[in-house]
């Protein structure tokens, strides 16, 4: 709170973006847009040394006024970046089903343990994982990403993931809200989930609410369109969707967009318009590319009265409180060099 009233609002809102590291400029953009975090994807691990790594995100902290969140996605299997270069792991990381079926819940336990630990050694301080979507069906999209096993199964699972990577003290990200499904990919386009309600409550929402209870501090909200919920927006843009997350699942941590680059949200809303709703459905932070478009927008629309002061203020106190539960920020909020 103490740090929160002496940030100005463009400190604030530039917060609210987590977004994917720059390939050219990257430092001087932490300093010019005040950001709350960067995504690093396959490109920027390619072919470097753990060395290099940590010098490249400790040029990136070193620019920012409050210290970032350093994100990437290692979920294992068809999703790994870091893990992708031989030179930071010692393999490439197996998917959830791979390690359960190779040595059960105790596989998956010390993976994440042992995954935690090699990222927040290069600065990576928060993993984008668990994926907590219920799949079954070996055709569904998400099915290969996902734990591959019933709801009840899929939320033990979120748990004991969760509850390791809050011991090794690294953030943990659930996705995707409300649940995948046997939806397509929203990467290339509009996605329509056309199932009643009562699936949701009855199986999509146990590892979402199994996750939160262990402790979650950050959950991913999916680009699909749930007409159970809201039959118009996408559950990133959602303020029913968001509600719901509040209300019914009583989610208290960071809530996050899905990357907002995707075609399911480009292919339908300019790029400052998606950002404006997508703070004012209720995200804490949003997963970006063109943040240079959407920070001044987000600024805008505070200042207008289209998005209220104070709940950039909430969002950002947030945010703030997961920095200080990473070990980021002193208990007075200042930086911890």
């Amino acid at each position: 709170q103490k740090l929160l009233d002496v940030m100005t609002l463009e400190e604030k809102v530039g917060q609210m973006f987590f977004v994917r590291c720059p390939d050219t400029g990257a430092v001087e953009a932490v300093s010019q847009y005040k950001l709350g975090g960067y995504i690093l994807f396959g490109r920027d691990f390619k072919d470097k040394t753990a060395e290099q790594v940590r010098n490249d995100i400790s040029s990136y902290q070193s620019a920012s006024g409050v210290p970032l969140l350093i994100g990437t996605d290692e979920e294992g299997g068809t999703v790994v970046r870091a893990s992708s270069n031989p030179n930071l792991f010692s393999h490439r990381g197996l998917s959830p089903q791979a390690l359960f079926a190779e040595g059960g819940m105790d596989s998956i336990i010390q993976d994440a343990r042992q995954k935690s630990v090699t990222l927040l050694g290069l600065g990576v301080n928060v993993n984008l994982a668990p994926v907590a979507d219920v799949s079954t069906d070996p055709n569904d999209f998400i099915y290969d990403r996902s734990f591959g096993q019933d709801a009840q199964a899929t939320a033990e699972y979120v748990s004991n993931v969760v509850k390791t990577m809050d011991t090794e003290g690294i953030g943990s990200v659930l996705k995707h809200f409300p649940g995948y499904g046997p939806n397509g990919d929203t990467h290339l386009g509009f996605v329509r989930d056309d199932r009643p309600m009562e699936t949701f409550l009855k199986e999509d929402f146990l590892p979402f609410q199994a996750g939160i209870d262990a402790g979650a501090p950050s959950i991913l909200v999916s680009h699909n369109i749930v007409s159970c919920m809201d039959s118009s927006l996408p559950a990133s843009l959602s303020p029913v969707v968001h509600q719901l997350l509040r209300e019914n699942l009583k989610f208290d941590g960071v809530i996050l967009t899905d990357d907002l680059s995707m075609n399911a949200i480009c292919s339908q809303y300019g790029l400052e318009e998606s950002a404006v709703l997508a703070v004012q459905a209720g995200n804490d932070m949003i997963i970006s590319t063109d943040f240079e478009a959407q920070i001044p927008a987000v600024l805008q629309a505070v200042q207008d009265g289209t998005v209220p002061q104070s709940q950039i203020d909430n969002s950002v106190l947030r945010i703030l409180r997961w920095k200080q539960q990473l070990g980021l920020l002193t208990a007075e909020g200042e930086k911890i060099s």
